[in-house]
């Protein structure tokens, strides 16, 4: 961040965004990892953790918007470095470069199993057909949700004609990813992880009741995609990104619960990790 700050030549400037991607992935691995391996309520933590990566998701199209009207917007990436720099305080303050099955003991959980094999961890991992699958449907989901999050600013300057402050909408899908994975927790509990799935996803690209009045008594079914494609409003394009995000968000924390299911405890972390990183290249 402190190299894109200075608005460094568009070579040096994607080295620093792969850079920083490295120390994100080692972050997001370890943190799912963590929360994983808890044996209490690992679903709600889980749901917790990517709620905040919403709220930060939420929050920095705020902030960029504010600076891409300024004539230095590379000092956005100034903000992006003292929350980067918080949290890596917060990080050695809590954990203590502790390992996980230290810091599991701390909150009174047990470690778990160990390896018998006698495999590289690497070759235990791509034997498991679960971690495959799971990385597959990672790389669609987040390949789907970063496309809506960034697209969807294009989209409104480019067709819809709006101005900067298109970037208010990004925030829009991003807050209903964070709401998303706190209020529909109960949801996800009671239908099931298994089956809820297909109704989020049939929420998000399918059909779902939204009340777009055209008159007074006209109320039809759409498809919450195509309502930002066909109706000319950017407020009724706007929430129904928002909803998108509301419905889309559960998923990725039920993909990192199979997993903790899916995968021997021993190979978790890593598991996790390569799910993650593969999973993020949908980004791309």
């Amino acid at each position: 961040f402190a190299i894109q700050a200075s608005a460094p030549p568009y070579p040096l400037f994607a080295i620093a965004f792969a850079v920083n991607g490295i120390g994100s992935a080692i972050i997001n691995a370890q943190g799912n990892a963590y929360v994983a391996s808890l044996k209490k309520d690992s679903e709600m933590y889980m749901g917790m953790l990517h709620a905040s990566y919403g709220a930060g998701a939420f929050s920095a199209p705020l902030v960029a918007t504010q600076f891409s009207q300024m004539p230095r917007w590379s000092f956005h990436y100034l903000v992006s470095m003292g929350i980067a720099v918080a949290n890596l305080a917060s990080l050695v303050l809590v954990f203590r470069f502790r390992s996980l099955d230290e810091c599991l003991g701390l909150v009174g959980e047990s470690a778990g199993e160990k390896s018998t094999s006698d495999r590289s961890t690497f070759r235990q991992i791509l034997s498991l057909k679960s971690v495959h699958l799971l990385s597959i449907f990672a790389l669609i989901y987040v390949g789907v949700e970063v496309t809506i999050g960034g697209w969807i600013i294009t989209y409104i300057i480019d067709v819809r004609h709006g101005g900067p402050s298109a970037g208010y909408i990004s925030s829009g899908f991003f807050g209903g990813l964070m709401i998303g994975r706190l209020a529909l927790l109960w949801v996800s509990k009671v239908i099931g992880e298994n089956r809820v799935l297909y109704l989020y996803a049939f929420l998000a690209i399918g059909y779902a009741f939204l009340f777009l009045a055209q008159n007074s008594t006209n109320c039809k079914l759409v498809r919450l995609e195509l309502i930002v494609w066909f109706l000319p409003s950017l407020i009724g394009g706007a929430v129904a990104v928002s909803l998108v995000g509301v419905f889309l968000g559960p998923i990725y924390p039920i993909v990192m619960n199979r997993a903790a299911r899916a995968v021997p405890r021993w190979l978790l972390s890593p598991s996790i990790g390569w799910i993650a990183g593969f999973g993020q290249t949908g980004s791309a």
